[in-house]
């Protein structure tokens, strides 16, 4: 179950010529896809392009008219080994996912797919998830376009330039038998735009047409010798012809006037911060009607060396804006004007931030700089503002620090998850503390407040394979923690059968929460669900037995603390050989309610009778300790002050965002027995029965309160 269902704006894919197409970036994106005769489709979700793939999963219907085959990748590997199906057949092939992870992972199949080239064109859409809101490690995609000489493509935010750059872009492979990088960012993925519509273009050759006429030319097969005229190929003829394609059909934009003392050099992806710092400094209106010249690279590699020389003429002063390091173009951009002479100079990361997200601020701050030192003019007739040096926080922001309270990412309200890690936090209180090596997922979230579990992490799926060097007898044991997403992206053989393989004496936790729920809610291949388009229902445990392991535990209710706290302990402390591993499974929460809550209203809206639990503390019972906070951290609880003015500590509250999981009093009561958590059914549209049973409950109620009042009032008195 996706995050998301685009089942309704798939059908503005068959969108035809005379049409304008609105909407969201990632359905312009699938929309220029099939308007290029795209044959085969695949990748892995993360963000910023995990709504590409539910787009494609939702448009199977569009797909299958036109012949397109799409298949959700196991991992990125997977989808760019896909990808050597344009190796030998003249069929266009695309496939997505996040970058620089996915690229990562796919780095072994893009080398090979590159150093043999392609006859049909081939592209990979990366999601360049740079910046402060990513969840990975901050580096970027084009330091794999240089190294495996793949063309970079990083569109300007603007639908029809995008749709535009798909569509080029497999000429441009087709040109120079190289596959393609398509770069799109996270603003950019979710911007909403229109752009003029063609009609969608059935593959020339579909796959399963190239299936049945098989072909090979030795030539392309990475293989000595072939492999090292490969090496040559890319230097003598592919670079050559990119270069010109990108030239001949102007891929790269100029805007601004043509003659200006300065000019601005920036990435496609960049234009439309760069044009808001300009509007912010007066030097732009809001439609990129620019007073500095702007050379827009929406391929970003190779560089064309002619059009930088061209656009620096006359010039005294240039700004590569370029978001991240190294500063790969500036570096270049000193090349081409080094070696034709050009004196113009060019600044960039000494104005502008080395590294970090290159907001409409920054740029502006940068661009403030670059014009009072190179340009004053364009800034209006003011003294330059001296180098202040580096930018202080506001005061006003420190002093927020003080009285503010950190919030670091959690897990959700309800989440299963949760009862795992508390459950590891009283063995640990009991056994001591183990090597935890932590995953990719939302089982990540431990390494944070309340739980603060976790030593380090490798790496999507390679928790298991990142504790293989604590895998000797020793005093303790480690464990080792892997989503159910993980396990079947790539940690089953790296992991699981590593481990049996060698023998490996450590834990191995497995989390089950029956979805990709880090990346969108996706099925996997073990998830419960009944899914027409894919085979669900695989278990776990028939994996991992199936590799060889032996001793495994499987709970099928991770809210039971009490369970998973022994079989912890017992993995933690068993005398049997090789790996332990523990299948921990309980449906996400998030997904549930997106799965139920509809349902659940429509139930309540047609009169049904529907009960709903919720949980609450009795605050004359609750000693305040707190100990189901400490070890749950759900948001939903939280802490109440008393008016009784003996009671100074707060007692624990429940607010409404509570889903009714248990998890709190499961965990009070595996700790020790908290008599305070109460249980409350919540009945919408009850019977005739259930109406007249709470009238006279609440009468008895009643009754016996004034009882109650009435006899403190006489004690009072007395």
């Amino acid at each position: 179950m996706a995050e998301r269902s685009f089942a309704r704006e798939v059908e503005h894919l068959r969108l035809g010529a005379g049409d304008v197409f609105s909407g969201e970036a990632i359905l312009a994106i699938t929309k220029g896809l099939l308007q290029s005769g795209v044959a085969y489709v695949g990748g892995y979700q993360g963000s910023p392009i995990s709504h590409l793939i539910d787009v494609l999963a939702d448009a199977k219907d569009v797909l299958d008219e036109l012949g397109v085959n799409f298949q959700s990748s196991a991992n990125e590997s997977t989808a760019a080994a896909m990808l050597s199906a344009s190796v030998m057949y003249p069929v266009r092939g695309a496939v997505a996912w996040k970058s620089t992870v996915g690229t990562n992972v796919a780095s072994d199949a893009l080398s090979n797919l590159a150093s043999g080239g392609v006859t049909g064109g081939a592209m990979v859409i990366v999601g360049e998830d740079y910046g402060e809101g990513s969840s990975i490690m901050q580096e970027r995609s084009h330091a794999f376009a240089m190294k495996s000489q793949m063309w970079l493509l990083d569109p300007r935010p603007d639908h029809a330039c995008i749709v535009d750059l798909i569509e080029k872009g497999f000429q441009l492979s087709e040109a120079s038998n190289t596959p393609v990088m398509l770069q799109v960012r996270v603003r950019t993925c979710h911007m909403h735009g229109s752009f003029p519509c063609k009609d969608n273009v059935p593959p020339p050759l579909t796959v399963a047409q190239a299936q049945s006429n098989p072909k090979r030319d030795l030539g392309r097969i990475v293989l000595p010798p072939a492999a090292y005229e490969h090496e040559r190929e890319k230097i003598a003829r592919r670079l050559p012809a990119a270069i010109d394609f990108v030239r001949e059909h102007r891929l790269n934009e100029w805007f601004g006037p043509q003659e200006a003392p300065v000019g601005l050099i920036l990435q496609g992806g960049m234009y439309n911060n760069v044009i808001r710092a300009l509007q912010y400094l007066g030097l732009s209106d809001a439609y990129g009607n620019t007073q500095i010249p702007l050379y827009v690279m929406n391929v970003t590699y190779p560089m064309i060396d002619t059009e930088v020389a061209v656009f620096a003429q006359g010039k005294e002063a240039v700004l590569m804006i370029e978001e991240g390091q190294p500063e790969y173009l500036e570096q270049a951009l000193h090349t081409v004007f080094g070696r034709r002479g050009i004196a113009t100079r060019v600044r960039g990361k000494d104005v502008l931030p080395m590294a970090g997200d290159y907001t409409a601020q920054a740029i502006m701050t940068g661009l403030q700089r670059f014009l009072e030192e190179s340009a004053p003019r364009f800034l209006g007739n003011r003294p330059p503002v001296p180098d202040a040096g580096p930018v202080l926080t506001h005061p006003v922001v420190e002093k927020l620090k003080d009285v503010v309270p950190s919030r670091p990412p959690g897990l959700c309200t309800g989440c299963p998850e949760r009862p795992i890690f508390a459950a590891m936090k009283m063995v640990e209180q009991e056994l001591g503390a183990h090597h935890v090596a932590a995953d990719i997922g939302c089982h990540l979230f431990s390494i944070l407040p309340p739980f603060n579990l976790g030593n380090t992490t490798m790496g999507y799926g390679l928790g298991p394979a990142s504790a293989a060097a604590f895998g000797a007898k020793a005093e303790k044991r480690s464990i080792a923690v892997m989503g159910d997403g993980g396990f079947w992206h790539n940690g089953l053989t790296s992991g699981i059968g590593n481990a049996v393989y060698n023998k490996h004496d450590g834990v191995f936790l497995i989390v089950d929460n029956f979805y990709s729920s880090a990346t969108g809610g996706q099925d996997i291949l073990s998830s419960r669900a009944q899914n027409k388009a894919r085979a669900t229902n695989n278990p776990i445990i028939d994996a991992v037995k199936g590799m060889g392991a032996k001793w495994v535990r499987e709970i099928d209710r991770t809210y039971d603390v009490a369970r998973m706290r022994d079989t912890l302990k017992e993995a933690l402390t068993t005398e049997a050989e090789g790996p332990k591993i523990i299948i921990a499974s309980s449906e996400c929460m998030l997904n549930k309610q997106r799965r139920i809550k509809p349902l659940v209203a429509k139930r309540i809206k047609n009169g049904e009778r529907v009960v709903k639990e919720r949980f609450g503390v009795d605050e004359d019972v609750c000693t305040g300790d707190h100990a189901c906070i400490r070890l749950s951290g759900c948001p939903s609880l939280s802490v109440k002050a008393l008016d009784d003015p003996l009671r100074d500590d707060p007692v624990a509250a429940i607010d409404n965002s509570c889903v009714g999981c248990g998890n709190c009093g499961e965990v009070s009561e595996a700790v020790a027995l908290c008599p305070s958590f109460y249980r409350a059914e919540v009945v919408h549209n009850p019977t005739a029965w259930e109406r007249r049973w709470n009238r006279w409950t609440l009468s008895v109620i009643a009754f016996l309160q004034r009882r109650r009042a009435t006899r403190r009032l006489a004690l009072e008195v007395a």
